[in-house]
């Protein structure tokens, strides 16, 4: 260093540089006082390491080496205790990936990951730990378990008591550890004279020190017992008379009661759960523990109903109950913490008043729901569809039209009301020689028609379904024969394939996907009246393309959609494609096929969690069945070996679920008996997680719909 001769002006620039250095001096000074913290950048590193810079931290480094994660840690451990650190665990944290050491009054955390996209490198991490309750180990202490926030230890001391003792007493001395007399415990308790069944304890106080960095240290009560094996449990705590007598209330969980201080709590559940339940460590006294809980039961009325039977680890098990609960309050000691459980499950009585309460409400928001939604509906008279190949009109605004011919089946939805679309087929069928026969089912939300001509007969059903009329029909008159085939194409059909012939795009109003280039297309849902969440939405189109260039497009836009595609079970030929996707909102079905020159398109998605919601999910590897009654007399069904009676108005839009049962995937025959009408059999197919509902119209017809 240059040197400056007494007495010369020192020029500006080396003032400030003697300034800085002095600075950097004092701080140097100031970090190395704190004999408490551990230089980190000092700490042995293992071979080939290579220390990350780019963060300077004084209280952490990390550095990377060139070998896997599980041989790095044992390789660590032996590092640090060659060096003199010595491990521990945590109390109540034996099972953590975190690293624990202390040396003298110094304590050191390390943890390790796996170097990004590396797996033969690991990155080891050291960071200081402050110990504010410093006490000795003994040399060659195993089973250690340790916190020096408190302080808490726990080991097993290799030497026998009365050399474990003389340890002690010199070592907790020397770091300003005095032993408690009656005289200086004074403000504490009043007796220090305890006996401890072969063994002794002893009570130390520390005065707060900076140089030591004890602050606000409590008394601490070392107790020592002889082992079998000629060796000493050691036990080392805060004091009993230094901790609270009486618990405050810390903030509930799960809505039920903890106290204040706790060294870790969790709930589970809330207000509205049928069970709930909450656990804590609280760091204090079980008779303290036990104390608060008396009072905060009394004070939020519950009632202690005598002892519970004992699990491992209860020193006290107590039933307690309030007007629509029962519950255990669970207490027993570890380490030095007061283990609390406490559980609380809603009775029976109650499960049944909150579901009675529940679906009253429910009820009555739906009924509001229902006609708000039915104000919404268009009471407008009605126009036919022009050009329609079904058997009778269409309205105007007819959507998602599914028309099996062969079946003689008819579906499809409006926002006209049910007055509207009842009005608009009697007014056109009655012109074309249809006879309406009189029917018990006609109501604003809901009508049932018949319609009889030269021995043919169709059967229709109008229903409101949330925001949306659904109109069913089927019947002897709704049968079409298959037309011949011709050769020459309509205009229609080969504007439609010249159009084809663009790339595919997604039609951007559709709510599953579906592309612009379609000559039909309809989506169908199931839900329960004033459900807003559909359980099954199902999409059906035709499309004037290749297969190929289908199939591409939907895996496209399904992809986009965040939608994955399963590998397993997975068809694709030249003619026909199945794929099975998970969606966001859940499991779905792709299936493609040909006809008429075109890809038929069937995509199905299923809402489980609505599905849950609604009490409609299949059992594991069944399929659920739920039955209705729309007639005015009870039903009778029998399927699988099973009858079952359902009411008249079961199942309907302003009545109870219906009964419901759970089958076996496979073919049923199923046969219905009304009074006064003859047995009518028909043949269901089910499968595994499909829930399908069956309901019994006033003519005594089934009509089978598949809700999920």
């Amino acid at each position: 260093m240059a040197m400056i001769p007494r007495g010369m002006q020192v020029p500006a620039r080396w003032r400030l540089l003697a300034c800085g250095l002095f600075l950097m001096a004092s701080c140097s000074i100031a970090a190395g006082a704190d004999e408490g913290i551990v230089d980190v950048h000092a700490l042995p590193q293992l071979e080939g390491a290579v220390e990350d810079i780019s963060r300077p931290d004084p209280y952490s480094v990390e550095y990377r080496v060139p070998m896997r994660q599980a041989v790095t840690l044992p390789a660590v451990q032996k590092l640090l205790r060659d060096n003199g650190w010595v491990p521990y665990v945590m109390p109540l944290e034996e099972k953590s990936s975190l690293l624990k050491f202390r040396k003298g009054r110094q304590g050191l955390s390390v943890h390790f990951t796996q170097a990004l996209g590396r797996p033969d490198q690991s990155v080891v991490y050291y960071t200081t730990d402050r110990m504010y309750g410093n006490v000795p180990f003994p040399e060659g202490a195993s089973d250690i378990v340790f916190d020096g926030t408190r302080p808490y230890l726990g080991c097993i001391a290799p030497t026998p008591l009365d050399a474990t003792s003389d340890f002690y007493s010199s070592q907790m001395a020397a770091i300003g550890w005095q032993k408690l007399t009656p005289e200086t415990a004074a403000r504490w308790t009043t007796s220090l004279n305890e006996t401890v069944p072969n063994g002794l304890r002893a009570f130390y106080a520390h005065a707060d020190s900076k140089e030591t960095g004890f602050y606000q240290q409590k008394p601490v009560m070392l107790t020592l017992t002889r082992r079998d094996d000629g060796r000493t449990n050691v036990d080392i705590r805060v004091a009993p008379f230094a901790l609270p007598s009486e618990l405050k209330a810390d903030s509930d969980l799960a809505g039920l009661p903890r106290p204040s201080p706790t060294k870790t709590a969790r709930g589970l559940g809330g207000a509205s759960d049928n069970k709930r339940e909450m656990s804590a460590a609280a760091m204090a006294e079980l008779p303290a523990v036990l104390a608060f809980y008396h009072r905060e039961f009394a004070a939020r009325g519950w009632q202690e109903d005598g002892s519970a039977q004992l699990a491992p680890g209860d020193e006290v098990a107590i039933k307690i109950s309030s007007a629509e609960e029962t519950g255990v309050l669970r207490l027993g000691r570890k380490y030095d913490f007061t283990m609390v459980s406490l559980t609380a499950q809603v009775k029976d009585s109650a499960l049944a008043a909150r579901a009675k309460a529940k679906k009253e409400a429910d009820d009555t928001a739906d009924e509001a729901r229902r006609k708000v939604q039915a104000a919404a509906l268009s009471d407008a008279p009605l126009n036919a569809q022009a050009d329609s190949k079904i058997p009778v009109p269409l309205p105007e605004n007819a959507e998602g039209v599914k028309f099996e011919s062969d079946e003689g089946r008819l579906e499809f939805s409006s926002t006209s009301s049910v007055k509207a679309l009842t009005a608009f087929y009697r007014a056109s069928l009655k012109p074309a020689g249809w006879k309406e026969q009189p029917s018990v089912i006609n109501q604003p939300n809901m009508a049932v028609m018949e319609f009889a001509k030269s021995g043919k007969s169709i059967s229709m059903t109008v229903m409101q379904m949330g925001p949306k009329v659904n109109v069913s029909a089927n019947g002897s008159g709704l049968v079409v024969a298959a037309a011949k085939p011709v050769e020459a194409k309509s205009t229609q059909a080969k504007a439609v394939q010249t159009k084809s012939k663009e790339p595919l795009t997604p039609d951007p109003d559709s709510a599953l996907p579906v592309p612009t280039q379609h000559s039909s297309t309809g989506i169908s849902s199931t839900k329960f009246p004033g459900s807003d969440q559909s359980f099954r939405t199902e999409l059906e189109a035709s499309i004037p393309a290749e297969l190929g260039e289908v199939l591409a497009f939907y895996r496209a836009e399904l992809t986009n959609r965040g939608w994955q595609e399963k590998a397993d079970g997975a068809i694709v030929t030249a003619e026909r494609a199945e794929l099975a996707f998970t969606s966001p909102q859940g499991p779905a079905v792709l299936k493609l096929g040909r006809a008429r020159d075109e890809t038929t398109v069937s995509l199905m998605q299923r809402n489980p969690q609505a599905a849950a919601k609604a009490d409609i999910m299949p059992k594991a590897g069944q399929a659920r069945l739920m039955l209705g009654n729309m007639g005015p007399k009870e039903a009778s069904l029998t399927i699988n070996n099973q009858t079952v009676k359902i009411a008249a108005g079961a199942g309907g839009p302003q009545s109870p679920k219906g009964p419901m049962l759970d089958l076996p995937p496979g073919k049923y025959q199923y046969a219905l008996r009304l009074p006064g009408r003859p047995t009518r059999t028909e043949i269901l197919t089910v499968a595994a997680g499909d829930a399908w509902g069956l309901l019994v119209g006033p003519n005594g017809d089934v009509l089978p719909l598949q809700m999920y």
